[in-house]
């Protein structure tokens, strides 16, 4: 799945709390908080997507699934393996 962001944008500054001792630990290891908390965004939000998108289409591939089940598929009779 794609990633939540393709273009760049403008960043927007925000209050968060965090805990302290945490906070110092990132801040003695030079961790930049700020990509940190982006990138963990971006991989819960695709986690998200992807759960959402399954079970919207949930129905579509159990028909798809009992379908291949009960014919196969065009390729079965092409390969060789």
């Amino acid at each position: 799945m794609n990633q939540v962001l393709t273009t760049p944008v403008l960043k927007k500054p925000t209050n968060v709390s965090i805990n302290s001792e945490l906070l110092l630990k990132a801040k003695q290891l030079k961790i930049n908080l700020s990509a940190t908390l982006e990138a963990a965004l971006i991989e819960i939000i695709n986690d998200k997507q992807r759960e959402i998108w399954k079970c919207e289409n949930e129905t579509a591939i159990e028909a798809y699934n009992q379908m291949v089940e009960n014919t196969g598929v065009f390729s079965d009779e092409l390969r060789n393996f």
